[in-house]
């Protein structure tokens, strides 16, 4: 019994074929052109679409990457009020009508005291209506000015929004590599986007309804002390009940909060890979699945969001309920003042209104107290990537230079070594010099150093020994920006973003002619399929180049490489299935590409590396032999072994049948 390979067949590892082992990545390459004995599953081991789910539902939030270091509520304050400083004046306006409002306020409990003491207590009529018209005009300035503050508060928001998310992004665009490696895209953009919101909250809304709360219990405890001691003596009763609720969801509420965050991280997290992932995700019928599995974290998210009601819920009425019991305490209190005589009806309504005055803001600042310890827990996750350190941070960045130019392409590795951590050594002694124009061809099984080795160049990582020097500059102490502008990468899976053709080939030079632009479209072999287009250029290509083909796309990313024409090219040369046709057009591109340029190709077509000027053979991390297509053949050893397998298109299908032959027994 037989069957045809399908990617599907090898999703979820190597497939079991008696005598021979192949990798996932080899597999996809073979999927559809190779027929091989079909091996069932073991017994009792069937796999169906409930034991998966459930295996995929556990540990769903167990990613270390969505927690954040704690922070103190003080820090996060403190380093959030940085970002008033450019809007100093907008915060000192929004103060002073913030006050002028509240001082506005203050008037109406007094002129109704006098209302009833007065003008009706005492027949006083010619005051009514003048009395009334002041209402009027306290009313009136306390609205306008309260309109004028939200205007100002509303410009200072968003400002400051901006500028702190602008600070986020440019900071995570400076990050490391390794940083996105072990990082989630839709935990960062949770921390970008509605962490931000979280944070800023405090430091607008926070800072000015706080300061004038405050402010506001204390002018009118004053007055209530002025209008009646005793009274206010009693007002103020209920205060250690409110110290101890408040104290209580203080110290608790951040815990829950930072729990909630991490939940929608989690969750976001999820959704954006299912996005991506959308036509896996219908190739293999896994929509229930994935329903389950969003559920889950939907539920988490939930919970977590529960939780922190269910705390609110006990904590904002408790802290009502105390009010209310000190606004009894003193009707009762006054009330027998009114009766005896010391306290007339006029200044009981004025000190009720004024006590109302007392207990609102106290009300507003627990509002405030549970904002605060939400942003906490965002602040907690916005700073962990202010704190990051960005690539090459350290002392010596500012004595860097960058790179003399022209440069000519010269590169030379000595000795490199270079481990992902202490345990996981993945290029040992890596030494090779390519002279200006070189092409360069790494060949090597999966896994054995050849895209680690290419990414060096750039400083995608950092190497942990040797050196790597380009026209004798050790590229350590340039720039990156100088560095990186003269390295052109064309990937195995071409990126495009969701923009127009226009626009992703510019990316290579920003300020390119429309007239470079297109002659590296022709270059590229496509300027046809493009004009072809509705649109043209001005055709958009979907998230990562979706409307395009496979073909279509990395011709687009060959184009943006030649127009940035860099003297030093990594190229992943792809292994893609396209037509005979398209694969020409793409290798002619390709060509041209190299022409005049230091050029690194990670090789998988046997066809590419024989016009290489030097091809170098990974194993384990280490050149194990190097030179041309015929001095290699002459060595006899592993790069001949490898180019006299017959039928073999790809270089990693030969270094799997070479170890099964390594492997079979004699």
């Amino acid at each position: 019994m037989a069957t045809t390979l399908r990617p599907a067949d090898f999703v979820n590892g190597p497939v079991a074929v008696p005598g021979l082992r192949i990798s996932p990545r080899v597999a996809f390459k073979m999927a559809g052109r190779y027929t091989l004995p079909l091996v069932p599953a073991p017994p009792g081991r069937q796999v169906t679409q409930e034991s998966m789910s459930r295996h995929a539902i556990q540990g769903a939030h167990t990613d270390p990457t969505f927690t954040a270091k704690p922070r103190s509520t003080w820090e996060v304050v403190r380093r959030v009020a940085v970002f008033l400083r450019p809007y100093r004046w907008m915060a000192v306006g929004n103060m002073g009508c913030a006050l002028l409002s509240l001082g506005f306020t203050f008037v109406y409990p007094k002129l109704t005291q006098f209302v009833i003491d007065d003008v009706i207590g005492l027949g006083k009529a010619e005051y009514l209506t003048p009395v009334i018209l002041a209402m009027f005009a306290a009313f009136l300035l306390r609205d306008l000015f309260n309109s004028l503050r939200i205007r100002i508060n509303n410009h200072l928001e968003q400002n400051v929004i901006y500028d702190m998310r602008r600070a986020v992004y440019a900071k995570l665009q400076r990050l490391p590599i390794p940083y996105f490696d072990q990082r989630a895209s839709g935990d960062l953009m949770t921390r970008v986007i509605e962490d931000v919101n979280s944070v800023e909250r405090i430091l607008i809304d926070g800072t000015e309804q706080g300061s004038v709360a405050v402010l506001s219990v204390i002018v009118v405890l004053g007055i209530l002390l002025v209008i009646n001691p005793l009274l206010a003596l009693v007002a103020i009763a209920p205060l250690p009940l409110l110290a101890v609720g408040v104290l209580w969801y203080t110290l608790t509420a951040h815990r829950r909060y930072r729990a909630q965050r991490e939940a929608a991280s989690a969750m976001n997290a999820l959704l954006m890979d299912n996005l991506q992932g959308i036509r896996q995700v219908k190739s293999f019928v896994r929509e229930r699945h994935e329903d389950r599995r969003f559920a889950a974290r939907a539920d988490a998210l939930r919970h977590g969001t529960l939780r922190v009601m269910r705390a609110w819920a006990t904590y904002s009425p408790a802290m009502s309920l105390a009010a209310g019991c000190g606004m009894v305490l003193v009707l009762w209190v006054g009330g027998n003042q009114v009766l005896q005589g010391p306290l007339t009806v006029g200044e009981l309504i004025a000190f009720l209104f004024y006590l109302f005055l007392f207990y609102e803001p106290i009300s507003r600042l627990h509002g405030l107290n549970q904002m605060l310890q939400a942003a906490r827990a965002a602040g907690e996750r916005v700073f962990d990537i202010l704190d990051a350190d960005i690539e090459r941070a350290g002392a010596d960045q500012a004595a860097r230079l960058p790179i003399t130019t022209p440069v000519r392409g010269e590169v030379r590795y000595e000795k490199v070594r270079f481990a992902y951590d202490p345990n996981r050594t993945v290029l040992e002694d890596i030494s090779l010099e390519a002279r200006p124009g070189e092409m360069v061809a790494l060949v090597g099984p999966t896994g054995s150093g050849k895209s680690t080795l290419v990414s060096l160049l750039p400083a995608f990582y950092e190497y942990s020994g040797g050196s790597i020097t380009i026209d004798g500059h050790n590229i350590r102490a340039v720039t990156l920006e100088s560095l990186r502008d003269q390295i052109s990468i064309v990937s195995q899976e071409p990126f495009l973003f969701n923009g127009t053709l226009r626009e992703n080939i510019l990316f290579g030079r920003l300020d390119a002619t429309e007239e470079e632009m297109m002659d590296a479209a022709r270059a590229a072999n496509c300027h046809d399929f493009i004009t072809r287009l509705d649109h043209g250029y001005d055709s958009r290509v979907g998230e990562r180049g979706v409307k395009l083909s496979v073909g279509e796309k990395q011709r687009v990313s060959i184009a943006r490489a030649i127009l940035k024409n860099a003297p030093i090219l990594i190229l992943d040369e792809a292994t893609a299935s396209v037509d005979t046709a398209t694969e020409k057009l793409i290798q002619e591109a390709l060509e041209r590409l190299m022409v005049g340029r230091t050029s690194f190709v990670i090789a998988h077509r046997l066809s590419t590396i024989r016009k290489a000027d030097q091809i170098l053979v990974i194993r384990h991390g280490r050149i194990v032999e190097r030179g041309n297509h015929e001095s290699l053949l002459a060595l006899n050893g592993l790069y001949a072994r490898l180019a006299r397998i017959q039928n073999t298109t790809f270089i990693e299908e030969g270094f799997e049948h070479l170890d099964e032959l390594v492997d079979r027994p004699s």
